[in-house]
C-alpha cells in the first residue's frame, strides 16, 4: 500500500526542525533503501534525548514521516501536546489500563501504510559504554501482530550534542552523527504468535540484536556480550 501524504503542519514542522539538526550535527545517513513504500515498524536505539530528532531527520529526508510512539507526559505540555496531535504522533499511557491503546492506533497507522517509528527499549539506554539495552517487548508484539516488516536503525553521535539524560544543548560545533538502516528483521518463523510470551521475547531479542550489529558498524567497537537489563527501582520515581 502507498504511503499517505505528511500532512501539511507535519512538513511544516519538519522545515522547521531540520535547519537545528544540520546546524548542530554532520549527519551521515545509510541504508535508506532497506525502507519499505508502505508501512512498516523503524525501530532504533536510544542513548539521548536528541535522538529523535536526527532519526526523525534521517526518515523524513528518505520521505518518510513516521508517526512516532510518544510519552503520554509530551502531549500535556503547553505548545508541543497540539503540534504532536496536529502531525499524529501516538501517546504512550505507561503502567495504565490505556496502555494497550497506543498499540491498537499503530496497528491502525500500519494498517494505512504509514511508517511507525519505536524506540523499542521504552527509554534511554542505561548500558554504562551506551549500547543498546535489554528492550521491551510491545514493538515486537506490535510486529507479530500486524506483520510489517521491522526496519533496525543504530544511530551515534548525538550524545555529543545532548549528554544522556540532560535537557540542554551542549555549546559544542557540530559533531558527526551517523544514522543507518538495515535489512528487515526476519520474523517470518514466529508470525502470528503475538500471545506466545517465548516468540515475542525471541522476536524482541532479534529487533535488538539486529540493531546492536548495525552499531558495531559505526563504532568499530566490541558490545557487551549481553545486553544489560535495567530493572528500573520504583522508588526512583522518573529520575531513575
Amino acid at each position: 500500500m502507498p504511503r499517505p501524504p505528511a500532512p501539511t503542519s507535519y512538513r511544516v514542522a519538519v522545515a522547521i526542525a531540520r535547519p537545528l539538526v544540520r546546524v548542530l550535527t554532520k549527519p551521515t545517513h545509510r541504508g535508506t533503501e532497506h525502507l519499505p513504500d508502505g508501512g512498516f515498524i523503524a525501530a532504533a536505539n536510544h542513548v539521548t534525548n536528541f535522538d529523535p530528532l536526527t532519526l526523525l531527520d534521517f526518515l523524513t529526508k528518505a520521505g518518510c514521516y513516521p508517526k512516532v510512539l510518544s510519552k503520554a507526559s509530551l502531549f500535556r505540555v503547553p505548545l508541543l501536546g497540539p503540534l504532536l496531535r496536529s502531525v499524529g504522533y501516538i501517546p504512550v499511557h505507561r503502567g495504565t489500563g490505556s496502555a494497550a491503546a497506543s498499540l491498537t492506533a499503530a496497528a491502525s497507522a500500519l494498517a494505512a501504510g504509514e511508517c511507525v517509528s519505536v524506540f523499542p527499549e521504552g527509554t534511554l539506554t542505561r548500558d554504562p559504554e551506551l549500547w543498546p539495552m535489554r528492550a521491551k517487548t510491545g514493538v515486537a508484539r506490535m510486529a507479530l501482530t500486524t506483520g510489517v516488516p521491522v526496519v533496525p536503525i543504530a544511530q551515534w553521535g548525538a550524545h555529543e550534542v545532548m549528554a544522556r539524560h540532560a535537557s540542554m544543548i551542549r555549546p559544542v560545533v557540530r559533531r558527526p552523527v551517523q544514522v543507518v538502516a538495515g535489512p528487515p528483521v526476519d520474523l517470518g518463523d514466529l508470525a502470528g504468535r503475538a500471545e506466545d510470551p517465548a516468540a515475542v521475547r525471541e522476536a524482541t531479542d532479534r529487533i535488538m540484536a539486529a540493531i546492536t550489529a548495525l552499531l558495531v558498524t559505526i563504532r568499530d567497537e566490541t558490545p557487551p556480550t549481553e545486553p544489560f537489563v535495567w530493572r528500573p527501582d520504583p522508588q526512583a520515581g522518573f529520575a531513575q
